[in-house]
């Protein structure tokens, strides 16, 4: 059965009414996210008494695990219909939430409660990776590839507007609660989730051609480079930012993981239309140049509201940088492998946080955490000559 939405949508309005649904699915499929995102680093450095290599070492076993799901999760949403692989993703977020409340029985026995909260961690992961792929094939094959620019920048937006109201919400519960609250939420938030994509009519899947994966490889490979280094700003924010606004004594240390994903998904409101208006390498070159100047401020800020300015700038930055290089990958890509081409795109996003995340925490152990946001701003840097190829290549064809 098809989904009976026109393919090649005009106009905003409806192409919104088309991805309405997936981005509902998205927001509240990814508010789990977003309410563990600030509690996380602060469980397991207060709860448990670990630094930050084991912080960025557990945050990043998510992202380690949604990078290995991609390329799968991607061929599955193409071959089996997009809304098995989201509903599939919402099986996982189920029981990872069950894994993160086993790890709360073992709080006395540090070493093995974050091993299970770890274990969660790459489950849910997983689950984010085929929700979050699954939802951009479901959009891509109902809005059309001429949208490609609005379909990953607001079913992006969805995503990241959860992370930005999950970070109050996540912490009033962590406060009042503890991280049972959590992992509660992280079980009953997907069931819920199912019940809402139950009655959506699926995308017929499509065969697998021969030699897809090589064409899409080809396709992917550059825009996924300037993904990846952009990506490590994001990285930086999510897993460093509240820790570093803690370390200073600033009031409210979430506030910079809200004002990072509140600033991006009002840029991508009004500005999600420009990477199919100016072309994607145009896009992320602009705004590669906007998410550098936000980390350097976040390194240099001698007050809060400085900080706060630097992680909303960021999010400014990044908002556009990743539908930039995706509009690339989708104009380049089979039409039966967008999926596939996108599973693997996100997989550069996903591998870049698992290894930067440890990483990045090993240089705050030894330089602090103020010069993490430094480094991260001398990798997202490379994207810009990556972007300025791509402008180039779509200038001569």
């Amino acid at each position: 059965m098809s989904d009976p939405v026109p393919f090649d949508a005009d106009g905003d309005s409806s192409v919104f009414k088309i991805l309405l649904p997936k981005m509902v699915v998205v927001f509240v499929g990814f508010l789990i996210a977003g309410m563990a995102m600030p509690v996380l680093p602060l469980h397991v450095h207060n709860d448990l008494g670990f630094g930050t290599f084991v912080v960025g070492l557990i945050s990043g076993s998510q992202f380690a695990a949604s990078f290995v799901m991609r390329l799968w999760s991607g061929n599955y949403a193409d071959r089996r219909g997009p809304k098995r692989a989201v509903s599939l993703g919402l099986g996982c977020a189920v029981i990872a939430g069950g894994l993160y409340m086993v790890s709360t029985f073992f709080m006395q026995q540090p070493g093995t409660s974050a091993t299970i909260l770890l274990m969660g961690r790459a489950v849910l992961g997983a689950g984010e990776g085929l929700i979050l792929t699954g939802s951009v094939a479901w959009g891509l094959a109902t809005a059309g590839p001429k949208n490609a620019g609005k379909v990953i920048a607001w079913v992006g937006t969805a995503m990241f507007g959860a992370l930005a109201a999950g970070a109050p919400v996540g912490t009033a519960l962590y406060s009042s609660m503890g991280f049972g609250a959590i992992a509660t939420a992280t079980i009953v938030l997907p069931l819920l989730t199912a019940l809402i994509i139950a009655p959506l009519p699926p995308v017929a899947g499509r065969p697998a051609q021969p030699g897809s994966l090589r064409k899409v490889i080809g396709t992917v490979w550059l825009p996924g480079l300037g993904a990846a280094f952009s990506s490590v700003g994001y990285s930086a924010i999510l897993t460093f930012s509240v820790l570093l606004f803690a370390s200073r004594q600033w009031p409210n240390p979430w506030l910079a993981v809200t004002c990072f994903a509140a600033a991006l998904v009002v840029a991508r409101i009004f500005l999600g239309h420009l990477p199919d208006k100016l072309g994607g390498g145009l896009t992320a070159l602009v705004f590669v140049l906007v998410e550098v100047a936000g980390l350097l401020l976040i390194w240099i800020a001698p007050e809060p509201i400085i900080g706060m300015i630097g992680a909303a700038t960021v999010g400014i930055g990044y908002s556009l940088v990743f539908p930039g290089f995706g509009v690339a990958v989708v104009a380049a890509a089979p039409a039966d492998n967008r999926g596939m081409a996108m599973g693997l795109y996100s997989a550069c996003l996903d591998l870049t946080i698992a290894t930067s995340g440890p990483l990045l925490g090993l240089l705050g152990s030894a330089a602090g955490l103020s010069a993490i946001f430094l480094v991260s701003a001398l990798f997202v840097v490379c994207a810009a000559p990556i972007a300025t190829i791509i402008l180039r290549r779509a200038a001569r064809s």
